[in-house]
């Protein structure tokens, strides 16, 4: 996983990249109607229900837009909110309130979503020692900002990129002549390069499992597309030796039945790729 000095520059790069984009050389909208030195107030409202997120990342585009600004929560992150839900305060200049508006809006909207739909999967895990994550299906950029509201519905995180923990997934063994030559291809490669990299290896069936079992040094076998069956045999040949995931069109009808076969983690897309934004809106006071 990435350290939290490399998760905080990537939230800045998401700040100064998204204004940027939206504002460029000035919101000229605000510029032509609103006096420089005006001072407003506006509320956050929420105008559906669910996991609220994104709420300190709020706070820190208002202080990147304008560090005059003073922004007072009233509801933190993680908290189920519902219709008429007032869950922040923004209070200084007016231009700088509404340059910041829609990249808050745009931010918390999908970031409670998927908080959301991450708790409603987790709470389908109760009572099994199964643990969700999340995967590297997420909207191009925004990446820290999808993973952060996974956590905060309580979800756990799967590798953050390519470059944090090794995957060898089906394409990977397929273009290296299979599973035996990847995994030695890839410990080899590891150690020309001194790193210590995790390796997750990806089975399509029994028969694979087995073959990954030969090789040590394996940190996860990922069941991909596996029935329930399948799954359950796996884990048992699979025993302590590798911690095991499974994967593959897992949704609210088998989510717990595959818990219910023992894997260690189950990893969603869904969590970010399939998710309606919360309505959420700032409003002048």
């Amino acid at each position: 996983m990435i350290s939290q000095a490399q998760f905080q520059e990537e939230l800045r790069i998401i700040i100064e990249n998204a204004v940027r984009e939206d504002v460029g050389d000035g919101d000229h909208s605000s510029l032509a109607c609103i006096p420089a030195q005006a001072k407003g107030q506006a509320r956050l409202l929420v105008k559906d229900t669910g996991i609220i997120a994104g709420v300190a990342f709020a706070e820190m585009v208002f202080r990147y837009v304008d560090p005059q600004l003073e922004v007072r929560i009233a509801i933190p992150d993680g908290t189920h909110v519902k219709h008429g839900d007032e869950v922040l305060y923004v209070e200084g200049s007016s231009q700088s309130i509404l340059k910041a508006e829609r990249l808050v809006l745009n931010a918390m909207q999908r970031m409670s979503a998927i908080a959301t739909k991450t708790q409603k999967f987790v709470k389908l895990l109760e009572g099994t020692s199964t643990k969700l994550l999340d995967t590297r299906k997420t909207t191009p950029g925004i990446r820290a900002l999808e993973k952060w509201a996974v956590l905060i519905g309580g979800g756990e995180n799967h590798r953050f990129a390519l470059y944090d923990m090794i995957m060898l997934k089906d394409n990977h063994i397929d273009f290296a002549g299979g599973i035996t030559q990847a995994i030695g291809k890839t410990q080899a490669y590891l150690t020309s390069l001194g790193r210590d990299l995790k390796i997750i290896v990806e089975a399509r069936n029994l028969e694979e499992v087995s073959e990954i079992l030969q090789s040590d040094g394996i940190y996860r076998i990922l069941l991909d597309n596996f029935s329930y069956e399948d799954t359950r045999k796996a884990v048992e040949m699979i025993g302590n030796r590798t911690q095991t995931e499974s994967s593959g069109n897992i949704n609210e009808l088998t989510l717990r039945k595959y818990a219910e076969c023992g894997v260690n983690y189950i990893s969603s897309g869904a969590l970010t790729h399939s998710v309606h934004n919360m309505d959420l809106s700032l409003k002048a006071i």
